[in-house]
């Protein structure tokens, strides 16, 4: 009797110990699944993000050869309004670039997806640190310095000035097409000096933003560095 419930006994505990095992295993291949789809979307994720971040690039070359063109036209016009001879033929091109504004186009349909899905599913701490700064902090800055910082806003806060100087100026034929202007340039001292003071501002204010670009660059190559070291691995 005693032997038999001995067997018994080892019977169940075997059974048990066959169940526990199950449940373990089936818990670790559940646990196995979801980290191997998480690191899946992860990678998915970050090949997103470093793509629209290779836009971004060309977007900042494209921004940046704007504002280079709107130094240039500064110092074009500093020429013209000194009373010296600058080249006609280059006259509309300057006066188109120099109080030209731009907008800063950012791709971020992959740090919305990653945001989505929540932030921590980048396991590498400082990875996920610099996305976050770079589309919370360095982003917002771009945009605001493009779109909304008043002194930035060139067109709005300068064309109609220093249109005024140079309307009387211009030689337009029956048809309404410029085509040319009287040159030198005869300004009367004080408006000759508002108008440097103007260049001044818009030059100062395109080379700030050349910087705040280059910096975002430098970032944007090194978050794109270390993705593709993240999913080489």
């Amino acid at each position: 009797m005693k032997k038999m419930k001995f067997e018994n006994w080892t019977q169940y505990g075997f059974e048990f110990l066959s169940i526990f095992i199950a449940v373990i295993s089936a818990f670790a291949l559940n646990n196995w699944n979801e980290n191997r789809r998480d690191a899946h979307s992860e990678n998915k994720i970050l090949i997103e993000i470093s793509n629209g971040l290779e836009k971004d690039l060309e977007d900042i070359k494209l921004n940046k050869g704007g504002h280079e063109s709107g130094i240039i036209a500064c110092n074009y016009f500093r020429e013209a309004f000194a009373g010296k001879e600058v080249k006609v033929d280059s006259l509309m091109i300057h006066y188109f670039n120099l109080t030209r504004d731009f907008v800063s186009i950012q791709n971020i349909a992959g740090y919305e997806t990653l945001k989505s899905r929540g932030l921590e599913l980048i396991n590498n701490d400082s990875l996920r640190l610099k996305i976050i700064s770079l589309y919370e902090y360095d982003y917002n800055i771009l945009r605001k310095l493009e779109e909304e910082y008043s002194e930035m806003q060139f067109q709005e806060s300068y064309f109609k000035e220093i249109n005024e100087s140079l309307a009387p100026h211009f030689k337009i034929d029956e048809n309404g097409m410029i085509i040319g202007i009287d040159l030198p340039l005869k300004l009367p001292a004080r408006e000759r000096k508002v108008l440097m003071l103007y260049l001044w501002k818009i030059q100062s204010n395109r080379m700030f933003i050349l910087q705040f670009y280059d910096e975002v660059k430098k970032k944007i190559k090194d978050v794109r560095e270390n993705i593709e070291n993240e999913i080489s691995h």
